[in-house]
């Protein structure tokens, strides 16, 4: 190395400097003799001294090169100049940052998720109508648990993919592989009439469509899950006709409306050669201040319209078929049918305190097709009201609901519970925690004694985490 050979070339010369001096002859030690021999030994300390040095710098690069590999054989170095020693350093390459980037031209790509994970205790899940042949044991359950990615094109569209790890949402109880939850595109060029065309959930009920992190309480109400056709695949015409015209009321009106296969979520063939057709209308009178707090008021009103194939899933998120004990199943249609669907809803937020209220009701028609007689008819119908109340501001939230379910398929097949709950925002919604209890009437079990119990109870606690 430079500094090694520059070295031995300054001891070479001290070296040459002692011999010169030592091979002039020595007579009687005049005055300049004794100097030229205090020169000799002063030269003699120097080369010593050097000599040590040139060691320890030796001994020090023979370690760096052990531990790092950048100062061995073939490493890069640069040589610098101090004004009295040149120095020899290795340069170390940076290398360059891994990053992602988009394909195409997205002003925004958002990555994003959350793990809601629950502990049921007692009748689990009585309140769906699972006791008796379809009770379920005190568990712990990964509730969902999804991850997503959303963006913005610069072209005027949005988009959304999202999927869960969990699939434990009344599906199939068995399910925890990885599937998709929305996949879809929307054009929103015109917000007056947007164009969405994927799989999301259909428009019809308001607390179907609420996100499942905002919800006050820990599960959707039995006749929300067993009488809306949640996520669907197909395309959708909706919008806010008052953006431009009415800028500071563009909320006031929403609409929706929708064509779909009908028959569930990850399923790409249709059921037969109809197709579901849902409408939704939002109205929000009000919104704005009320003794200093934030207030509003919300009206929706729901249509739905399906001729079904033999075989399709009409209660794809909850339970809707009377088994011979008065429990639940999901409903698999044994013939064909057609189904007509409506509902209204009403939110009412004054500050703290939130009141909501939806009323259902469907329609279910036996149809021949070929020769072979259809289903009896029968019309189910349900509602469920609940209220909310920040005890302390943004922080803890007290919330109940009653809910009254009539599947209409046996005589007195009636469900109802009520709901008290606790709600801690941790950080709002992205880190909070929920505790609820609810108690279960069975009319059909009360009926019929003979089956068992017709009262249940369950608690259920959740910890939410979005990201």
């Amino acid at each position: 190395m430079i500094t090694k050979n520059f070295g031995l070339r300054a001891a070479g010369a001290s070296l040459a400097a002692v011999i010169s001096l030592a091979a002039q002859p020595l007579g009687a030690q005049t005055p300049s003799e004794s100097e030229r021999l205090q020169k000799l030994e002063r030269a003699v300390e120097l080369l010593e001294k050097r000599n040590a040095e040139l060691e320890a710098e030796i001994s020090g690069l023979k370690e760096r090169t052990a531990f790092a590999p950048e100062f061995g054989p073939g490493a890069k170095t640069k040589v610098t100049y101090d004004g009295k020693t040149y120095v020899e350093k290795a340069v170390v390459e940076e290398k360059p940052p891994v990053y992602v980037q988009q394909r195409g031209p997205e002003l925004k790509l958002v990555l994003g998720g959350f793990i809601q994970a629950n502990f049921e205790d007692g009748d689990v899940s009585a309140f769906e109508g699972r006791f008796g042949e379809t009770a379920l044991k005190d568990r712990f359950r990964l509730r969902r648990a999804r991850i997503n990615l959303t963006g913005d094109f610069a072209e005027q569209f949005d988009f959304k993919i999202e999927g869960d790890f969990g699939q434990s949402d009344g599906l199939n109880s068995s399910r925890t592989a990885f599937s998709a939850t929305d996949i879809f595109v929307n054009w929103h060029q015109y917000p007056e009439a947007q164009i969405k065309v994927g799989q999301w959930k259909a428009p019809f009920g308001l607390e179907q469509i609420t996100p499942d992190t905002t919800l006050y309480l820990i599960e959707r109400s039995l006749p929300t899950g067993a009488l809306t056709p949640e996520r669907q695949l197909g395309v959708q015409l909706w919008g806010k006709p008052f953006t431009h015209v009415w800028p500071e009321q563009k909320d006031l009106l929403t609409y929706y409306a929708g064509i779909f296969n009908g028959n569930g979520r990850n399923i790409t063939n249709n059921d037969n050669n109809e197709f579901m057709y849902v409408g939704r209308l939002e109205l929000q009178p009000f919104k704005g201040k009320i003794f200093g707090q934030e207030s509003f008021l919300k009206l929706g009103g729901d249509l739905l319209n399906s001729r079904d194939a033999a075989g399709t899933n009409i209660s794809p998120a909850l339970n809707l078929l009377v088994n011979d004990d008065g429990s639940l199943s999901p409903f698999t249609l044994a013939t064909a049918d057609e189904r007509t669907a409506w509902s209204v809803d009403a939110w009412l937020k004054l500050g703290p305190f939130d009141l909501i209220g939806e009323y259902l009701e469907e329609y279910v028609n036996g149809r021949t097709v070929n020769g072979v007689p259809g289903m009896p008819d029968f019309t189910t119908n349900g509602y469920y009201i609940t209220a909310g109340y920040f005890l302390i501001p943004k922080k803890l939230q007290l919330a109940m609901r009653w809910e009254d379910l009539n599947p209409g398929q046996k005589g007195n097949d009636g469900i109802r519970s009520i709901t008290g709950g606790l709600n801690y925002y941790i950080h709002g919604d992205d880190l909070k925690v929920m505790v609820n209890y609810i108690h279960t009437w069975s009319d059909f079990r009360e009926t019929n004694p003979q089956f068992g119990d017709d009262q249940f109870n369950e608690v259920i606690a959740r910890m939410q985490l979005m990201f």
